[in-house]
């Protein structure tokens, strides 16, 4: 099979760890016959440098005509980074909240699973860990507080900002289904997190998430408030199976969700429209400070890849033969530096390696 892939390397660590994914895909389509094209896509703070712009039409248009999108990171340090002199909707952010809402991803997907093989990375204590943890966190993408009207105005002499949370039924409804979806393929219970003892919006989603809820009587759910969910995620995370979130508690729950795994460069994710159509992205950020030295750790990206073979090209048999071939790697005592506590330093049966080592690596199990 022929698949045509948008790739998106970004910024900072992204060209870096794309890299590893795209040699990894390579070798999955070695393996087992496909052919995948790639088509460069400019975006972030890189298409800032080069048309002004953080995300042109014609990227867009790249974008739309590809079977699947793979990115690895935007943006830079805002403290040092000309980029944030610029307004907002100039900034490389801007550029990815756009895309979100031009392909319809209205549906992030971030597996939170810790490898027994990481143990050691995981900050909480072992009596908390038990047997494991396995979690998706499901995040709505294109609604709530980051795509509600915004200004900053001044009022009898004070500046003021107002930041809009809306939702509606629809936005609800649509990735209440496929949270329920997907907990039938898991372990059939859904948590639905909201603030519904304070917001109108968080009411409005307890309230279609209920009706939906009708539809699935195999699947247990419940609902939780977010503050109570940020405590349960390392109190007890194994209770969780699919978390179902708006848009900015998704944002905050899966990076806590990805630090007790370990490390936030484990962490694959993929945002999905109503069609197989994704994109696959690492949950972690474009990390400036280490750019270039060649000690990122890709497997997110490269679990992101795997995604998309699974979600977009519904290739199982190849995503299964990626996500082996990385836990084959972890039990072999290969770590980047991350994911390589100071304890584990003086291990014997630990090696420290470099990025594109770990992609090597990752090929050769495959």
């Amino acid at each position: 099979m022929e698949y045509k892939i948008g790739v998106i390397s970004g910024d900072g660590i992204g060209p870096e760890i794309v890299a590893e994914a795209k040699k990894v895909l390579d070798q999955v389509a070695a393996k087992f016959g496909h052919t995948f094209l790639y088509e460069n896509i400019l975006m972030g703070g890189c298409s800032i440098d080069a048309t002004g712009e953080p995300l042109t039409e014609e990227a867009i248009a790249a974008a739309k005509a590809s079977d699947a999108v793979l990115m690895g990171s935007i943006g830079g340090n805002p403290s040092t980074s000309p980029w944030y002199q610029l307004p907002p909707d100039k900034r490389p952010e801007a550029g990815l909240l756009r895309l979100r809402k031009e392909l319809n991803l209205f549906a992030n997907l971030r597996p939170a699973y810790l490898y027994a093989e990481l143990r050691e990375a995981c900050p909480l204590r072992e009596d908390i860990i038990g047997d494991g943890f396995d979690m998706m966190i499901l995040r709505e993408l294109t609604g709530g507080l980051y795509f509600g009207d915004r200004k900053t105005e001044e009022k009898d002499g004070i500046l003021t900002a107002t930041d809009t949370l809306t939702y509606n039924e629809h936005e609800i409804r649509r990735i209440a289904r496929r949270g329920f979806d997907i907990a039938r393929k898991r372990r059939k219970k859904v948590t639905s997190v909201d603030k519904a003892n304070v917001l109108d919006s968080s009411r409005l989603w307890r309230k279609v998430v209920e009706e939906v809820a009708k539809d699935y009587p195999d699947v247990a759910y419940e609902h939780m408030l977010v503050d109570n969910c940020a405590m349960q995620l390392v109190k007890d995370p194994k209770q969780f199976d699919v978390i179902l979130t708006e848009n900015m508690f998704g944002d905050i729950l899966s990076d806590e969700a990805s630090m007790v795994t370990g490390s936030i460069g484990m962490l694959a994710s993929a945002s999905l429209n109503e069609t197989k159509f994704g994109l696959y992205e690492p949950s972690g950020g474009s990390a400036p400070d280490i750019a270039g030295k060649g000690i990122a750790n890709p497997i997110a990206t490269i679990l992101s890849a795997a995604m998309m073979l699974r979600y977009s090209f519904d290739l199982d048999q190849e995503a299964a033969s990626v996500e082996t071939a990385v836990k084959e790697v972890l039990k072999a005592g290969y770590r980047t530096i991350d994911i390589m506590p100071q304890e584990e330093a003086k291990r014997r049966d630990v090696t420290q390696i470099r990025t594109a080592q770990m992609g090597d690596l990752i090929c050769g199990y495959i």
